[in-house]
């Protein structure tokens, strides 16, 4: 796969036109019987190695269709309004955001995969009843063009509190919560630094300086930010909602590498994601969900995470490649919020949002 190829279809990239992606030769769908394929479920931006998936077929006899379905919001979502038949029979890319909605609409069956030892307890958020599996983690962070401050010869921003300063007004784009989880994260890192009485203030603040806000992640980094390179720099806003590891993906094949990458991170507006995989009830494959399970959490699968999805491995074991440590801007203190806070507040957050920024 070119390096053009694989970033369009990485966390960070372009993934439109692209519904489904049949893998390692299967030519199945969801609704497939046979005993030999298994189909993962997933939102847009999933991404691996032709040669991992290549690695589980012979290893467990499987062949793996990965069906896409968006946006991480639109892809649970059609896990929902699919539940008890669903498209698949494994599901990844649900996160810490949207996971109460999954679990507790009962779309998983409790499995405890191989190499949940080596993951940190503090991702797994499910860790009673297993209902879900980490495979990795990220930080939903404000990126920015590091031309366009140097060139008007303005410091970045560096924290949420920044961006309310005049001079930043009408500089950032970010996605809709309701819509996007990017978004959805950004919102939540607000409501996390401020709290429940003074995230609403915050966000007042924020229209009136000027956000922009879009439907999804690729609409605001590649359309709308001046810094993207898929964008070929014709957006105009030099600041966006992206992720922390955004600078690898922006250096990633060029040739000599850079000192530094073209885009930068405000450490202080971060939120944690933590991404899962869970076997679907009803799944008509469920011994080779099961496998496929095991093998999201191999060392083989999670050495292959970081350049493919420019996310951090859930494996506390698993190597990280150079490009990827070097680039990628690490988050000491992101913002968290426990899960049954998100569980409890997110549908009335969302609506309060809505109608204090889109109105």
């Amino acid at each position: 796969m070119s390096t053009t190829r694989r970033i369009t279809v990485t966390a960070l990239a372009v993934a439109a036109g692209m519904t489904a992606l049949a893998a390692c030769g299967s030519g199945g769908s969801g609704g497939d019987k046979d005993p030999k394929t298994v189909t993962l479920v997933s939102h847009d931006s999933f991404n691996v190695s032709k040669s991992v998936l290549a690695e589980f077929t012979e290893q467990t006899g499987y062949k793996v269709d990965v069906l896409k379905g968006g946006d991480a919001g639109k892809a649970v979502n059609q896990a929902i309004l699919s539940k008890g038949n669903p498209q698949g029979d494994v599901f990844f890319g649900i996160d810490n955001t949207l996971l109460s909605r999954g679990l507790k609409e009962g779309i998983f069956s409790p499995y405890q995969a191989k190499g949940l030892a080596s993951v940190p307890e503090e991702l797994q958020l499910d860790q009673a009843e297993h209902r879900v599996t980490p495979v990795d983690y990220g930080d939903t962070c404000v990126n920015y063009d590091r031309a366009y401050f140097a060139e008007h010869k303005i410091a970045p921003p560096e924290t949420f509190e920044d961006l309310l300063k005049p001079e930043y007004k009408g500089l950032l784009v970010t996605e809709n919560s309701a819509t996007s989880s990017p978004g959805l994260a950004f919102q939540l890192g607000t409501i996390a630094k401020y709290g429940e009485s003074g995230w609403q203030d915050y966000w007042k603040k924020l229209k009136a300086n000027g956000v922009e806000v879009v439907d999804g992640w690729e609409q605001a980094y590649n359309e709308r930010f001046s810094g993207s390179a898929a964008g070929k720099g014709k957006g105009d806003k030099p600041l966006v909602v992206s992720y922390a590891s955004s600078p690898p993906v922006e250096v990633l094949g060029k040739k000599p590498e850079p000192k530094e990458a073209p885009t930068g991170v405000a450490a202080g507006t971060c939120f944690r994601q933590v991404e899962f995989a869970g076997l679907l009830k009803g799944a008509r494959n469920e011994k080779g969900g099961k496998a496929l399970l095991d093998f999201l959490l191999s060392k083989k699968f999670q050495e292959d995470v970081p350049l493919q999805m420019f996310v951090n491995p859930a494996r506390k074991d698993a190597k990280v490649p150079e490009l990827f440590t070097k680039y990628d801007q690490k988050i000491d203190k992101p913002e968290t919020l426990a899960p049954e806070a998100i569980t409890k507040n997110r549908e009335q957050w969302i609506k309060q949002w809505s109608s204090l920024v889109l109105k």
